[in-house]
């Protein structure tokens, strides 16, 4: 007997998580079309999945996997736009608007910042982030302590007064 959700049921269930962690990997520019295709993978490959397998695991996982995707592809393709912006993100993307935590995330080195997409954003237990990144459970938990206690001095020194950032 079938045990599995129809898969209209799994994009309600984790859309929303797998989109949090495209933002984080890929920058809110990119992460809808991420997004996007890391579903249509899914659907192709939704016939195989085991009927117990970790549906939310295997949905990072394909996120991680589309989001790599398209930071290569990023890097190989030309942007054409009328000026030059005045600066770009860490993730290569046309400097986006001022918008807080997400600036900091981007300085956060890349398996930092991935780390903690998966473990907050994703809710994805260490040992499945290790999967992932690479790497073992012990050192996937540093990164993520390494990464937020780099984003909390970060926003802390946005936090204190002009010249005060001592």
């Amino acid at each position: 007997m079938d045990t599995k959700q129809p898969f209209e049921k799994l994009v309600e269930l984790h859309g929303a998580s797998v989109l949090r962690v495209c933002r984080a990997v890929v920058g809110p520019l990119d992460a809808e079309d991420v997004w996007q295709e890391t579903f249509l993978s899914a659907l192709r490959a939704y016939p195989e999945l085991p009927p117990d397998a970790n549906v939310e695991a295997w949905l990072v996982t394909i996120a991680h996997r589309r989001s790599l995707d398209a930071v290569r592809a990023a890097r190989r393709r030309a942007v054409p736009v009328e000026a030059v912006p005045e600066g770009h993100s860490r993730l290569g993307n046309p400097a986006p608007p001022d918008d807080g935590v997400w600036g900091h995330v981007a300085h956060l080195p890349d398996k930092q910042r991935r780390v903690i997409a998966y473990r907050y954003l994703g809710d994805l237990p260490f040992g499945e982030i290790a999967a992932i990144v690479g790497g073992t459970a012990a050192a996937a938990r540093r990164s993520a302590a390494d990464g937020l206690r780099k984003l909390r001095t970060l926003v802390s020194a946005d936090l204190l007064p002009e010249g005060d950032h001592s």
